[in-house]
C-alpha cells in the first residue's frame, strides 16, 4: 500500500519515526509521502526522505500558514517581498531529487477553532494572499516537473478558478485534491483534467464521503491517511491517551473500509490506488 499523504515531519509522530514506519511496513504500507505544510515541515520532510528509502517529500506552503507571512507585515503590508522569500525558500528544497511534488497548497476558508496563529481572521485580503502563494507554487511545480498536492477547505469556486487559469497540460496525471471534499464540481474538475482524488479516515465516519467515493472511478483514486490526524473509526471513538496519534500503519483500515463500501475486491483496491500513487508522484 501507498499511503499518499503522512506528516511525519510533525511533532506528534517525529520523535519515533523509525518505529513508526517499521509498523507501517509490517502493515503493508511500503511507500510513504511526507508533505510540507511550510519551509520548516518542508524542510523536515526532505531530512526524512533523505534518511528511508520509500519515503518521500513533497514542499510548500499551507493556506493556513499563509497568515504568518500577512500578520508578520501587517503594518506595512508588505506582502510582496516576504512572499517571494519564502517562495524562493521552498525552490531551494524542491530540486532535491527526494521531492516528488509541491505541496501541500491550496485555499483555506475555515475559521480554526485552534490555531498557533494569533488573532487569525479569514479576510478577502488574506485569501487574496493565499491565491498569490498558490499560483506561484503552482509555477514552481511546472518549473521543475513536479507534482502537485491540493489542500482545499470551503474555498471551492476560489480553487476551481485559479486552477482553471493556471492549468498546464504537464499537471495532467500529477495532481490531487488531497483529502477531497465530497462535491459534484470537483469531481467534475478532477475528471476533466486528469487529476486524482485522496480518501483519508474520515470516510470512515462521514456518510457523505461514503457516497461520494461510490461516484470516483478507481483509476482516480488514492489513499491517504493525514496522519497524525483524521484518525479512522473504530480509533476515533477510542480516548485520545489510548489511540495515540493516527499512523500510516491504519492505511489498511482505510481500504479495507472502502472496499466493503464500493464492493471491489480489497486486493484489486490495493493494487489500484498503489499504481495510481506511483503515477501521481512519477514514482518507478
Amino acid at each position: 500500500m501507498f499511503d499518499t499523504h503522512c506528516h511525519l515531519n510533525f511533532k506528534m509522530l517525529l520523535p519515533n519515526i523509525d518505529d513508526i514506519i517499521q509498523r507501517a511496513k509490517d502493515a503493508g504500507v511500503t511507500r510513504i509521502v511526507v508533505p510540507g505544510t511550510n519551509v520548516k515541515t518542508s524542510r523536515n520532510a526532505v531530512e526524512i526522505a533523505e534518511q528511508h528509502e520509500y519515503v518521500y517529500a513533497t514542499v510548500g506552503i499551507h493556506p493556513h500558514h499563509v497568515f504568518q507571512v500577512q500578520n508578520s507585515d501587517i503594518k506595512t503590508q508588505n506582502y510582496n517581498s516576504n512572499l517571494k522569500s519564502e517562495i524562493q525558500k521552498i525552490e531551494a528544497l524542491v530540486k532535491n531529487p527526494k521531492v516528488v511534488a509541491v505541496g501541500e497548497i491550496g485555499l483555506d476558508r475555515h475559521y480554526y477553532q485552534n490555531t498557533r496563529h494569533v488573532n487569525y481572521q479569514v479576510t478577502e485580503e488574506f485569501i487574496e494572499l493565499q491565491k498569490e502563494f498558490l499560483r506561484e507554487q503552482i509555477e514552481l511545480a511546472k518549473k521543475y516537473d513536479k507534482s502537485l498536492i491540493l489542500h482545499n477547505r470551503e474555498a471551492k469556486a476560489d480553487t476551481l478558478s485559479v486552477l482553471s487559469k493556471k492549468w498546464d497540460p504537464k499537471l495532467a496525471g500529477r495532481s490531487v485534491f488531497h483529502c477531497c471534499e465530497p462535491d459534484e464540481e470537483l469531481l467534475i474538475f478532477a475528471k476533466e483534467h486528469n487529476m486524482y482524488i485522496g480518501v483519508d479516515g474520515d470516510i470512515t465516519y462521514r456518510k457523505d464521503k461514503q457516497e461520494f467515493i461510490k461516484k470516483i472511478p478507481l483509476n482516480m483514486l488514492v489513499l491517504e491517511t493525514d496522519a497524525p490526524f483524521l484518525h479512522p473509526e473504530p480509533l476515533r471513538s477510542q480516548p485520545r491517551n489510548i489511540r495515540g496519534p493516527n499512523e500510516p500503519k491504519n492505511l489498511k483500515r482505510i481500504a479495507e473500509f472502502i472496499a466493503k463500501t464500493t464492493n471491489i475486491p480489497l486486493d484489486q483496491l490495493i493494487e489500484a490506488t498503489t499504481t495510481n500513487a506511483k503515477s501521481l508522484f512519477a514514482i518507478i
